[in-house]
């Protein structure tokens, strides 16, 4: 019984969502002076019109002066990768925990913005079976982050109130489009994964192989959960697309992936020339299976992969540190 209340807990923990118990910035650093939205999406449609370019590629170069100076652009180019650091004294945590499980999608939207924003931080990989890791919270689910003894909980509410901390300023230019697409990540983008991950019996194996590699298992918990809840989640992955109206697993994530490159409008990022929150849950959300069978599907198949690629170079190594 105890093997199979685990296998529950534990699937609920990659299928999406925050579940429950399933599921010292350094001194000296300098504040960047460009906000975190950049270059807006709208001002590359309006350089386009103004210069009667019709790449928006182009309107960008037109905005940032690069058709005229090569040596501006190399320098510009780096700048629009190098990563949005908090300004140095706002905000300089000495502990911070993030309570996960590695292959949930909530957790890695944390875990998104806290690389980003190079915020260094601990992990505690919570056991999805015994849960004891956070036996000490009256909240039962992950992500949990504490920040010098601080709980914060939900994945959307941790980044709101790390932003807040991190960059006071930012609430003023917080756009409706960019909670737009921070809701469709919550709502409809992590249903779409489950459904693909486990479509088929290797592919459910190949996740588990993923989840109990990287989770906190004893041998015995590794050896039970990988076959058992692989065999168990190709089942439930059936239910989950009934539920969410899926009919081709395929064809719902690779429009997830279409619908939300158009919502670029030919900018870099949802947030101009710099990540926004809302391209930080993308990237967050999608992580864990970008190597797996339906991520290498779905950057092979669709315009997503050039997005991703810079927003591996955008968001940079972790800055998780050893506990």
């Amino acid at each position: 019984m105890r093997r199979v209340q685990g296998i529950t807990t534990l699937r609920r923990a990659i299928a999406g969502g925050n579940y429950a118990a399933t599921s010292t910035i350094a001194t000296g650093q300098l504040a960047r002076a460009s906000t975190m939205n950049g270059f807006p999406a709208s001002n590359c449609q309006k350089v386009r019109n103004v210069f009667r370019v019709s790449r928006p590629s182009v309107a960008r170069d037109v905005f940032t002066g690069t058709m005229f100076f090569s040596v501006a652009s190399s320098s510009l180019e780096q700048e629009a990768h190098a990563k949005e650091l908090p300004p140095a004294g706002n905000f300089l945590p000495k502990d911070v925990v993030l309570y996960q499980y590695e292959a949930c999608p909530f957790c890695n939207k944390v875990k998104a913005f806290l690389d980003y924003y190079n915020i260094p931080y601990k992990v505690v990989e919570v056991n999805p079976i015994n849960k004891k890791e956070i036996k000490w919270s009256e909240y039962k689910k992950v992500p949990i982050l504490t920040v010098d003894g601080e709980q914060m909980v939900d994945s959307s509410e941790i980044i709101d109130s790390l932003l807040r901390k991190t960059n006071p300023d930012y609430a003023i230019a917080h756009s409706d489009e960019e909670a737009k697409w921070r809701g469709w990540v919550d709502n409809h983008l992590v249903h779409v994964l489950s459904p693909n991950i486990y479509r088929t019996a290797s592919e459910a194996l190949e996740s588990f192989d993923y989840i109990t590699t990287h989770g906190n298992f004893s041998y015995t918990e590794r050896l039970v959960s990988k076959y058992a809840g692989a065999a168990a989640m190709y089942f439930v992955s059936k239910k989950l697309k009934k539920k969410h109206n899926i009919t081709d697993e395929r064809a719902a994530l690779y429009d997830a992936a279409e619908t939300w490159v158009d919502a670029l409008k030919g900018c870099k990022f949802l947030g101009g020339t710099n990540p926004n929150l809302a391209d930080l849950a993308v990237f967050g959300v999608l992580r864990p299976i970008r190597y797996l069978k339906s991520g290498k599907d779905m950057v092979e198949h669709t315009r997503i992969g050039e997005w991703y690629s810079l927003m591996e170079s955008a968001v940079g190594k972790s800055s998780r540190v050893n506990a």
